[in-house]
């Protein structure tokens, strides 16, 4: 399958989307481009708007890139610039197992993500600010949305590569090639 040079891929929490972006940008050799670390400063900061769209639109000058992440205040950027959208459009049991697993394991292991910040098992099970409550809230939305944004005119151009499962993502990425 022959595809384009620039790929943002899109889903709940949990999807993997940052996984497959990472994998496209080794298969592909271009640059992956990871939102959460554009957005995220020391302890949980987040940036402000025009920081982040200024760090973004800087982050995706280059020919071909693969980005991860569905944050909306930035789409306008991406979406315009991208020609292949990869959405990891999986169930929730699929998606609850993965969030729940990846927060885990980076409790256990002391990960460090973006600017040093860690996920705390306090945060991640007993906080507003969980992902796992996070992925819950945002499921169904982003089920909803997708659709109607991928239908509006501005997004035509748009090759949309829309999976439903893990092994739909590994089939499709097995056979994307430069």
């Amino acid at each position: 399958m022959k595809t384009g040079r620039r790929f943002v891929v899109v889903g709940t929490s949990g999807s993997g989307k940052t996984t497959m972006a990472r994998r496209i940008a080794r298969r592909l050799g271009i640059p992956h481009i990871e939102l959460d670390a554009l957005y995220w400063g020391p302890h949980w900061s987040p940036s402000t708007p025009e920081s982040f769209r200024a760090r973004a639109a800087q982050a995706l000058e280059g020919d071909a890139w693969a980005v991860d992440g569905n944050y909306s205040i930035v789409r306008d950027i991406i979406w315009s610039r991208a020609d292949t959208l990869v959405w990891l459009n999986y169930s929730l049991p699929v998606i609850m197992g993965r969030v729940v697993w990846r927060t885990l394991r980076r409790v256990v292991t002391r990960e460090e993500l973006w600017s040093g910040n860690r996920e705390s098992l306090r945060t991640a099970l007993f906080s507003r600010d969980s992902i796992i409550l996070w992925a819950l809230q945002t499921y169904w939305r982003r089920r909803r949305n997708y659709p109607r944004l991928l239908a509006q005119p501005q997004h035509a151009h748009l090759t949309v590569v829309h999976l439903h499962s893990p092994r739909e993502a590994e089939a499709w990425l097995a056979g994307l090639r430069s």
